[in-house]
C-alpha cells in the first residue's frame, strides 16, 4: 500500500504482508486520511480511480479533487463522523481526472483510532462507478421514451373514450364474448355501477326472466345496426327500471378489440307517467260504469295495488257520525283479508287512519313495527301482516270523508313520487263517492237552482230598471233642496240631510252593482249583511236625534257603532302580516295572563297583504280570544302565518271540546252561541268557556265582505263529549278520560282559517 511507512508510524495492527496484497489486489481502492482530509495512503488502485499518479496524489488534500460544493458536503460528512464515531456508505463524489474525462467515485469512510482509542483519521473505500451511472442514465432515458409512447397511446385511447364519456345516456362496451370493457359515468350514475367492478365480467342486470334475453339482442343488433329494443334493467341497488337500448358493433373500445357498444337511456319516469296517466284515465272513465258505490271502490283499489305494485290497497269511508270507517273498497293478494275487512268498522280516531284524519296530511310509513300510531288489531282481526303503508285523506270540499291506504310495496319503499299518484287517485275516488252518494240531489238541486237563477235574473233586471229612474230623480231633488236649506241659519237640519244622501247613494251603488253582474264585469262586493249593518247605523242615530237632538250623544253613538263594527271609510294599508300578529299576542298575553294555555306561534317571514290596521286587529283578537275561551287549561292553541300562491294564510287552531256538526251550520248566524248563557254570564274575558252571544263572528263576517277575504271554520267535538249535557272540567289535569296532554290534543278541537287575497288593494 503506497504511504505504507507512514502508516507503520500510526497503525501497528496492519503490518501483515497477505493483508496489504489482498487490499492492493481488490478492485475497490482502499484509502487512508488523516483528520485534516490528506490522503496518507491508498492502493495501487486509486490513481487510477482518480486519473491521477500516485505521486500526485499521495499526502494531498482530497479537497484538492473537488469543487467549492462537493468539498462543503464531503467536509460535513467527515465531520459527522469524526463527531459521531459511526461511519457512512454510498458518499457519492463527482470529479474530473487528469485529462479532463467526468468520473463517480462511490466512497464509503470509518473512523481509525489507536489502541488507546486516540481518534487518528479516517479509512474507507473508493470504488469508481461511472460506467454503472452511464447505464442507470440510458435506462432511464429508455425508460422515459417508453413512457412519453406509452402515454401518446394512452392519451390516443382516451380521446377515443372522452367522447363517450361525455354522452349524457348510459353506455355499455362489450366484447364478442359478452363481457364489459367499458361503461361511461352516465352509466355509473344510472346503474350505480362503476368500471373498475364491471371490467372483463358480465353485468349482473339482468330482472329475473330476463337472462337469455343478452344473446337475443346480440344477434339482433348484429342483424340490423339500427334496432332498438325497449326491455327491463336492474340496477345495483335492485331497482327495475324501464329502457330503451340501441346498439352497434364497435372497434373503438378499452382493449381496441371489437365489440358490441349498447347505449342506454332510462325512460322508467316517462312510462310510469303514462302508466298514472292511462290509470286515471281509466278509472274516470270507469265512473258511468260502475253505479254501484263499492264496485267501483273494488275497482278503484285494484288499480291503485296494480299501479304501486303493492300487496294491497282499501278505501276507508267515514260515517256520518265521523266515528267510524267502513271498508267498502278493498284489493289484497290475499283473498280472504280482502273479504274479512269488509266486515271490519274501524275506529275513526285509532291508528294511522286516525292520524291522517286529525291532520289532514298523508302519511308514509316504512316500517309499521316502529311508528306509535300503528295498531295491530286490525291485522289481526283479518290475519293479514301490514308492514309497510301509505295513507292519502280523502276530501270531499271542505271535509276528510275518508282515507285511500297503500299496503306493503312490494319492490322497495314507499317514496314522495307513490305519495304523489296516490294522492291524485284520492282525488278522483273522493269525486267519485261524492257523485255517487248525491247524484240524484244533486240533479233536482241543479233544477232547482236553475229555476230560482232564471227568476232572480228577471227580478235583478226589473229591480235595477225600477229603481234608477227613481232614484235618480230623488237624489237630484235632495241636491236642490240641499241647495235651498244652506240660506237658512238653522243647521238642524244638516245631519239628517247627509244621512238622506247617503241613503239614495247606498240604493244608486247597488244598482251600478247590479248593472255590472248582469253584464259579468268585476266589481266591488258590498253584500246585504254589511248594507244591512250600515242601515243599523243610520236608523239608531236618527231615532237618537229625534229624541234628544243632534249632538254628543249622537256623535258618540256613531264612534261606538264604528268600534264594533268597522268604520265606513277605513284606510287600507300594506301590512306585514307576521310582525301585526306578533304584536297583537304580546298586547293581548296579560288579558289571558290567569288562564294556562300556551301560543304555539309559526309565523312565516315578510308576509304582506292590504287592509285597515284597525279591522285587521279585531279579527286576529277575536280569534284568539275565542280559541283561548275554548282552551282548557294545560291545553294549547297553534297559530300560524303563511304566504299561498293565491294570497296569505292566517290559521288559528286551537285543541278545545270542538262543535257539534249541527251548531257549525249556525255559528256564523249571529248572536248564536254554543253555549247556555248562565254557562257564561258569570265569567270574564278569556276565562275557559266564558264565550259570548256570537258578535264577534258575526263582525268578522261583515268584515270579510267588505275587505275581501275569506273566513272559514272545521271543527271536531271532542270525542269524550258524548252528548250536549257533557261539561268540559276546564284543566285537562282533571279530566277523568286524559290521561295525559296529548290525549286532550286528539280528542277534539276547532281550526278558524282567514285567507287573504293576494295584493288586494283598496279601489
Amino acid at each position: 500500500m503506497i504511504g505504507n511507512d507512514k502508516r507503520k508510524e500510526t497503525r501497528e495492527d496492519i503490518s501483515d504482508d497477505q493483508l496489504r496484497d489482498l487490499i492492493n489486489g481488490s478492485g475497490d481502492c482502499v484509502y487512508e486520511m488523516d483528520n485534516h482530509g490528506n490522503l496518507t495512503g491508498f492502493s495501487s488502485s486509486l490513481p487510477k480511480v482518480l486519473g491521477y499518479p500516485a505521486d500526485e496524489i499521495l499526502h494531498k488534500n482530497i479537497g484538492t479533487f473537488m469543487d467549492a460544493r462537493q468539498s462543503r458536503k464531503f467536509h460535513g460528512a467527515f465531520n459527522k463522523v469524526w463527531i459521531t464515531h459511526r461511519g457512512f456508505s454510498n458518499l457519492i463524489w463527482e470529479t474530473r481526472d487528469k485529462a479532463g474525462n467526468r468520473k463517480i467515485i462511490e466512497l464509503s469512510a470509518y473512523l481509525v483510532k489507536n489502541h488507546e482509542g486516540k481518534k487518528l483519521g479516517f479509512r474507507g473505500i473508493a470504488r469508481d462507478v461511472t460506467e454503472r451511472f452511464k447505464t442507470i442514465r440510458e435506462l432511464k432515458e429508455a425508460q422515459r421514451k417508453y413512457e412519453h409512447e406509452f402515454e401518446a397511446k394512452r392519451k390516443a385511447r382516451r380521446r377515443t373514450r372522452n367522447l363517450f364519456d361525455f354522452v349524457p345516456y348510459p353506455m355499455v362496451v362489450f366484447s364478442l364474448s359478452g363481457k364489459v370493457t367499458y361503461v361511461n359515468p352516465a352509466f355509473t350514475q344510472v346503474f350505480g355501477w362503476r368500471l373498475e367492478e364491471l371490467i372483463g365480467r358480465k353485468i349482473p342486470y339482468f330482472p329475473p326472466g330476463y337472462e337469455k334475453e343478452f344473446s337475443e339482442t346480440l344477434k339482433r343488433f348484429k342483424e340490423n345496426a339500427d334496432a332498438t329494443i325497449e326491455t327491463k334493467r336492474m340496477t345495483k341497488d335492485g331497482r327495475i327500471l324501464d329502457v330503451i337500448i340501441r346498439g352497434q358493433l364497435s372497434s373503438q373500445n378499452t382493449d381496441d378489440h371489437p365489440g358490441e357498444l349498447f347505449i342506454l337511456r332510462d325512460v322508467t319516469e316517462e312510462r310510469r307517467m303514462e302508466r298514472i296517466n292511462e290509470t286515471l284515465f281509466q278509472i274516470s272513465r270507469a265512473l258511468p260504469g260502475y253505479p254501484v258505490l263499492e264496485d267501483l271502490l273494488d275497482y278503484i283499489t285494484d288499480e291503485v295495488k296494480r299501479l304501486l305494485n303493492t300487496e294491497g290497497a282499501v278505501v276507508g269511508l267515514l260515517d256520518e257520525d265521523l266515528k267510524w270507517f267502513s271498508f267498502l273498497g278493498a284489493a289484497y293478494d290475499d283473498r280472504s283479508a280482502q273479504r274479512q275487512i269488509k266486515s271490519v268498522r274501524w275506529p275513526a280516531k285509532k291508528g294511522v287512519m286516525g292520524r291522517v284524519l286529525r291532520t289532514g296530511e298523508p302519511a308514509m310509513v316504512a316500517d309499521t313495527r316502529k311508528d306509535p300510531d300503528f295498531s295491530h288489531e286490525l291485522d289481526a282481526t283479518i290475519g293479514f301482516q301490514t308492514d309497510s303503508l301509505l295513507v292519502v285523506p280523502l276530501e270531499g270540499g271542505e271535509n276528510i270523508i275518508g282515507v285511500l291506504t297503500a299496503i306493503n310495496k312490494k319492490t322497495g319503499a314507499f317514496d314522495a313520487k307513490d305519495q304523489k299518484l296516490l294522492t291524485m287517485i284520492a282525488g278522483t275516488v273522493a269525486l267519485s263517492i261524492e257523485n255517487a252518494r248525491f247524484s240524484k240531489e244533486l240533479t233536482l238541486a241543479y233544477e232547482e237552482v236553475a229555476s230560482l237563477n232564471r227568476a232572480k235574473d228577471r227580478i235583478i233586471n226589473h229591480l235595477s230598471h225600477e229603481l234608477k229612474t227613481p232614484a235618480s230623480i230623488l237624489l237630484g231633488s235632495l241636491v236642490i233642496l240641499g241647495k235651498k236649506l244652506k240660506a237658512l241659519p238653522e243647521k238642524k237640519w244638516e245631519a239628517t240631510y247627509i244621512r238622506a244622501k247617503r241613503n239614495l247613494d247606498r240604493i244608486l251603488e247597488i244598482q251600478y252593482q247590479v248593472e255590472d253582474i248582469m253584464r259579468d264585469r268585476e266589481y266591488r262586493s258590498y253584500t246585504v249583511l254589511s248594507i244591512m249593518v250600515d242601515q243599523c247605523m243610520d236608523e239608531l242615530e236618527s231615532l237618537v236625534a229625534e229624541k234628544v237632538g243632534e249632538g254628543e250623544i249622537v256623535e258618540w253613538l256613531r264612534k261606538r257603532l264604528e268600534t264594533e263594527f268597522g268604520p265606513r271609510e277605513s284606510k287600507i294599508e300594506e301590512i306585514d302580516l307576521n310582525h301585526f300578529v306578533a304584536e297583537r299576542l304580546v298586547a293581548l298575553e296579560q288579558d289571558f295572563a290567569h288562564r294556562n294555555v300556551h301560543i304555539n306561534s309559526h309565523l312565516e317571514e315578510d308576509v304582506r297583504i292590504y287592509m285597515p290596521p284597525d279591522v285587521l286587529g279585531k279579527v286576529i283578537d277575536g280569534l284568539i280570544k275565542n280559541a283561548v275561551e275554548n282552551t282548557p287549561d294545560e291545553g294549547s292553541v297553534d297559530l300560524f302565518v303563511k304566504s299561498r300562491e293565491d294570497g296569505a294564510l292566517l290559521v288559528i287552531r286551537d285543541f278545545g271540546v270542538g262543535i257539534v256538526l249541527e251548531d257549525r251550520k249556525r255559528i256564523f248566524e249571529g248572536f248564536f252561541s254554543t253555549q247556555e248563557t248562565m254557562d257564561y254570564s258569570s265569567k270574564h274575558p278569556f276565562d275557559f268557556n266564558a264565550g259570548g252571544k256570537g258578535a264577534d263572528l258575526l263582525r268578522m263576517k261583515v268584515f270579510g265582505e267588505r275587505y275581501g277575504f275569506q273566513l272559514n271554520m272545521t271543527s271536531t267535538r271532542c270525542g269524550f263529549l258524548e252528548h250536549l249535557g257533557t261539561v268540559c272540567p276546564g284543566n285537562i289535569d282533571r279530566c277523568e278520560h286524559c290521561r295525559s296532554q296529548d290525549d286532550c290534543i286528539n280528542s277534539g278541537g276547532t281550526s278558524f282559517t282567514v285567507l287573504f287575497p293576494e295584493n288586494r288593494r283598496a279601489t
